[in-house]
């Protein structure tokens, strides 16, 4: 039987509305700290204590080896997310975590969004399918072949199958893999009914001016579709786990086609087409994505 310990003190703050005493952590955490928005990202706080609500807690050091996976087992009774925190190359401050360069004000909610609308707008932008620069747009229509300007609709979720990996045992596997690549990864935790919820509650800001609260609504729409779980986020990407395994490169088309409207750069950094796109999409146990 497993103990249902009360939840630590310390974590009662990302709880403002009283609930911590409806939470459990049996986990035992490594020491820590909760981060405070440092409101205009200009200023270097982020410590409990400089006033304001906490989104976040951030252990002081690395991850130890299984946490991750013990805290995600622990999610539906603590309400507390599992991030895996990315150090920036040659970042000894741990920006913008440790600093609290947050901005939980500047997202929207998720669920007030549609994901097929967004991803749709998102292609037919000139981010995507629709480029200002003269004679762009041929290129990149080839590009983006079979579909080219026409958006091809969300990806339909895979059929149910026996064989189908439990969503937080594929998230388990892909944390393990981060951490024997980068042991330096810290913990977060974030009050948040999911990974796709954390992204927006805890303020985290890597796509230029695009609204966070948007991101979340479309991984929200890929944890229910896809049984993707958000794993890792950096100060410029995130990684996510999924179920999805995948016969063809016909069946990996649209989902690779969501991919490029959710995040452009995930093809055109390496003037890649989407079909090329869609063999990788193949391949993957996890999602990378990265904006610069």
């Amino acid at each position: 039987m497993i103990d249902r310990a009360p939840l630590p003190a310390e974590l009662h703050a990302l709880f403002p509305d009283g609930a911590a005493g409806q939470s459990t952590l049996s986990v035992p955490l490594p020491p820590g700290r909760l981060i405070v928005p440092a409101g205009d990202g200009e200023g270097h706080g982020g410590r409990d204590g400089d006033g304001g609500t906490p989104v976040m807690w951030l252990s002081d050091g690395p991850a130890p080896a299984g946490l991750w996976e013990q805290l995600q087992r622990e999610h539906p009774r603590s309400g507390l997310w599992p991030l895996l925190l990315e150090q920036p190359a040659g970042e000894r401050e741990f920006r913008p975590w440790a600093t609290g360069e947050l901005h939980p004000a500047l997202a929207s909610p998720p669920d007030s969004h549609d994901p097929s609308a967004l991803l749709r707008g998102w292609w037919e932008s000139p981010a995507v399918a629709r480029p200002d620069a003269p004679g762009r747009t041929e290129e990149r229509l080839v590009m983006l072949e079979p579909y080219g300007a026409e958006w091809p609709g969300l990806a339909p979720s895979p059929r149910p199958s026996e064989e189908d990996e439990d969503p937080d045992s594929a998230a388990a596997e892909v944390a393990r893999w981060l951490l024997h690549h980068d042991a330096g990864h810290r913990i977060g935790l974030v009050r948040a009914g999911s990974g796709a919820e954390a992204l927006a509650v805890c303020g985290w800001r890597a796509a230029g001016d695009r609204d966070t609260g948007e991101l979340a609504a479309v991984v929200r729409s890929w944890e229910q579709r896809f049984g993707a779980r958000v794993v890792e986020v950096s100060p410029s990407g995130m990684r996510l786990s999924t179920t999805v395994r995948l016969d063809d490169r016909a069946e990996a088309l649209p989902i690779a086609a969501e991919h490029v409207a959710f995040c452009p750069d995930t093809v055109f950094r390496g003037l890649e087409s989407l079909t090329d796109y869609a063999e990788e999409v193949l391949l993957e146990l996890c999602w990378s994505f990265w904006w610069h």
